[in-house]
């Protein structure tokens, strides 16, 4: 009997457009450090790597580098803000819920699989009223290792009950792509994330502009 295919999903930036509140988190942090903050269009494309990349390369947009130590003290500072205030203008985007019913309408599982720490993934899917939907969360901390690392997504795939043959990624970034590739994980890159680079140059099989392109473009797997 085959495994039901599975839909995995990175977080921010293809489920949810969250970047408001990572970005007001970000140049909060940078002003603590005498730092101006970044404009909203360039420290978007900082987004993906999780946070503490996230600080690092902002700073490093305005010529600032911080030994490692007080970046740790930035994360730490950076991570108990965003974690009050993950929330506060985060959302789906459009027709991402409706998507999401379609597949488990379909019999496929769910997940999440982002470099996004799992339990701030957690607990912003829990505040979405989303978390139930998913066989799988899957953060940064969850297996030790991180998107572009195949190894997340299989590993994400294979808690959600699935295999990579009959999965799917859904991503916005090279870093999704890219696991998805080298993990033998068919993948779809969405236009409306926060990809530095056109989505087309990516090398996904398939490109979205709108979740309502999603079921009818993989949904016969």
């Amino acid at each position: 009997m085959h495994s039901p295919p599975t839909l995995v999903l990175d977080l921010d930036g293809t489920l949810v457009d969250s970047a408001a509140d990572l970005v007001a988190t970000l140049n909060l942090i940078l002003a603590g450090e005498g730092v101006a903050p970044l404009p909203y269009g360039e420290a978007v494309k900082k987004i993906g790597n999780g946070a503490k990349a996230m600080i690092a390369a902002g700073l490093g947009a305005r010529g600032v580098s911080v030994e490692a130590p007080r970046l740790d003290v930035l994360y730490a500072a950076f991570i108990e803000h965003y974690a009050a205030h993950m929330a506060d203008q985060t959302r789906p985007y459009s027709g991402a819920v409706e998507a999401l019913q379609q597949f488990a309408d379909a019999g496929w599982r769910l997940a999440i699989c982002t470099n996004k720490l799992e339990g701030l993934s957690r607990k912003l899917l829990s505040q979405l009223g989303l978390a139930d939907r998913f066989a799988a969360i899957a953060g940064q901390d969850t297996y030790g290792v991180r998107k572009p690392d195949p190894r997340h997504l299989t590993e994400t795939i294979r808690a959600a009950g699935g295999l990579p043959e009959r999965s799917v990624m859904v991503g916005d970034t090279s870093i999704d792509i890219d696991a998805a590739r080298a993990g033998g994980v068919r993948s779809v890159a969405v236009s409306f994330g926060y990809s530095p680079v056109p989505v087309t140059s990516l090398g996904a099989d398939h490109v979205i502009d709108h979740f309502d392109q999603l079921f009818v473009t993989v949904g016969s797997l």
